[in-house]
C-alpha cells in the first residue's frame, strides 16, 4: 500500500480526479460548505446591507458623505486588523473558540451602531463591528485548508463564494427594504440579530478542524516570526498585492456607487439595490465558472487572463462616465464585466496562496484577508474625497486598481514561474465537518 493510499484510508475520502475535478460538492461537504458560506458572508453584509442608507445617514445625522464614507473605512479597518489578530489566534488554539468570541462580539458591536448618536461614535463602532465580522471570513478560509489542498481547495473556495455571493446580492436590496419600513438604525438592528443566530450555527453546528499537534505556539515573537517567513515568500507577496489591488477596485464600486447611482443617474435605493444585486450576480457566476476552469487551466493562467479583461473593463468604465449622453448603461455594463473577473480572481488568488503555507493556514489567510481590506480602506475614501458629482472619480480609482492588480501579479509573483498545481489534492486533514 503506497503511503497516499495509506493517508485517503485514514482520512476518509477520495482523491479528486482531473475527470471528476469540476463536480458539485459532495452532500457530506455541503454541510460545512453552507456553515462557512454564511460566516464568510457576515463581512459583506456588515458592508453592504447599509449602503442604500448613505444619503439617509448624512441627513439624519447632520454630516457629510466623506463623512459618512468614512464609516465603510473604519469597517474596513477593522476587519484588516481583526484578520492580523484572528488568524494567528486560530492557529493556536483552534478555529472554534475565536470564532465563537468574535461572532457574540459582533452581537454587542450592532447593537451599538443602532444606537450611535453621531457619525464620529458610527464610525468607530463600526471599526469594532469590522473587527468582530473578521472572524468570520479568515476562519472559514484556514478551515477549508484544514480540510482540502490543491485543486481541490481552490474549488472549494470557489463554492465557498458561491454562498457567500448571496450575500452582496440580498444586501443592498434588503437594505433598501428596510429603510421603506424603518429608518437607518434598523439595518444594524437587524445585522445584530443576524449575528446572533450564527452565534448559536457555530455552537451546534461547527467542531473543532484544527488538531492540537499541528498548532503553532501563540505569541507575539512566534507571530512575528510567522508573519517574517510568509513575507520572505515573493510568490505570495505578489499574490497578497493582487488580491489587495483587486479588492480596492471593488470597494471602490461599494464607497462611489450609492451616490453616483443615485445621484448622478438618479436612481432610487431600490432601483440601486437591484442593479448593486445584478453584478453581484456576475460575480458569483464567474465564481462558479471559476470551480469549472480549474480542471481544465492552471490557476495562475486563469487569473492573468481575468486580470487583463478586468483592467480593459476598466478602462471603458472611464469612458462611459467621462463622456456626456452616454447614460447609466455605460456604466452598468463595464461594471458588470469588471465585477465578474473580480469572481474569476479572488478565489485563485487564495487558492494559490494557501497551497504552499497551509501549516499557517490561518495566518496566511490573515495576511491575505488584512491586506485585502486594509488596501480597500486607503481606496474607498479616495473616491469620497475626489467627489460624487460624476462617475469619474469611481472609475479611475477602479483603473488605476485593476492596472496595478495586473502588474504586481505579472512581475511581483511571476506566473510563469508557479510550478504546475497539484491535480490529485487531498483533504488535508480529517477533522469533523458541520453537521457530521
Amino acid at each position: 500500500m503506497s503511503p497516499r493510499t495509506a493517508e485517503l484510508d485514514h482520512l476518509d475520502v477520495e482523491p479528486v480526479h482531473p475527470e471528476r475535478a469540476a463536480a458539485p460538492p459532495s452532500p457530506r461537504v455541503l454541510p460545512l460548505i453552507l456553515l462557512l458560506g454564511a460566516l464568510t458572508a457576515l463581512g459583506p453584509l456588515t458592508i453592504d446591507l447599509y449602503l442604500p442608507a448613505f444619503p439617509a445617514i448624512t441627513d439624519d445625522l447632520l454630516t457629510t458623505e466623506a463623512a459618512v464614507q468614512l464609516t465603510l473605512t473604519g469597517t474596513l479597518i477593522g476587519m484588516a486588523l481583526g484578520q492580523v489578530l484572528i488568524g494567528p489566534l486560530s492557529d493556536a488554539i483552534g478555529r472554534r473558540r475565536p470564532l465563537l468570541g468574535g461572532a457574540a462580539a459582533y452581537v454587542l458591536a450592532s447593537a451599538a451602531c443602532a444606537i450611535a448618536p453621531n457619525v464620529t461614535a458610527l464610525g468607530a463602532l463600526r471599526v469594532l463591528q469590522g473587527m468582530a465580522a473578521a472572524a468570520g471570513s479568515v476562519i472559514a478560509m484556514a478551515v477549508i485548508r484544514d480540510h482540502f489542498a490543491g485543486l481541490r481547495g481552490v474549488q472549494m473556495l470557489s463554492r465557498l463564494m458561491l454562498v457567500m455571493g448571496v450575500a452582496p446580492v440580498l444586501a443592498p436590496t434588503l437594505g433598501g427594504f428596510i429603510l421603506t419600513l424603518t429608518d437607518w438604525r434598523g439595518v444594524f438592528w437587524l445585522l445584530s440579530g443576524i449575528g446572533a443566530v450564527l452565534t448559536v450555527v457555530v455552537i451546534v453546528g461547527m467542531r473543532e478542524t484544527l488538531p492540537v499537534e499541528r498548532r503553532i505556539p501563540l505569541g507575539l515573537r512566534a507571530t512575528l516570526r510567522t508573519y517574517a517567513t510568509l513575507l520572505r515568500d515573493r510568490s505570495l507577496v505578489g499574490l497578497v498585492l493582487t488580491g489587495g489591488l483587486v479588492m480596492a477596485g471593488l470597494f471602490s464600486y461599494i464607497a462611489g456607487s450609492s451616490f453616483v447611482l443615485q445621484g448622478v443617474y438618479g436612481l432610487s435605493p431600490q432601483q440601486y439595490g437591484v442593479l448593486f444585486g445584478l453584478n453581484s450576480v456576475g460575480l458569483i457566476a464567474a465564481t462558479q465558472l471559476n470551480a469549472r476552469l480549474v480542471g481544465r487551466f492552471e490557476p495562475q493562467h486563469i487569473l492573468t487572463v481575468a486580470l487583463a479583461i478586468a483592467a480593459a473593463a476598466a478602462a471603458v468604465l472611464v469612458l462611459g462616465a467621462a463622456l456626456p449622453d452616454v447614460g447609466v448603461l455605460g456604466i452598468v455594463v463595464p461594471l458588470f464585466v469588471l465585477l465578474s473577473m473580480v469572481g474569476l480572481s479572488l478565489p485563485n488568488v487564495a487558492g494559490l496562496a494557501l497551497v504552499s503555507h497551509g501549516e499557517s493556514a490561518g495566518t496566511t489567510a490573515a495576511l491575505l484577508g488584512a491586506t485585502n481590506f486594509g488596501v480597500g480602506a486607503f481606496s474607498a475614501p479616495i473616491v469620497g474625497q475626489l467627489g460624487t458629482a460624476t462617475a469619474v472619480p469611481m472609475a479611475a480609482v477602479m483603473l488605476v486598481s485593476a492596472i496595478l492588480a495586473l502588474l504586481a501579479f505579472v512581475l511581483v509573483a511571476r506566473p510563469r514561474r508557479m510550478p504546475a498545481f497539484e491535480r490529485d489534492a487531498v483533504v488535508a486533514h480529517a477533522g469533523a465537518a458541520a453537521g457530521e
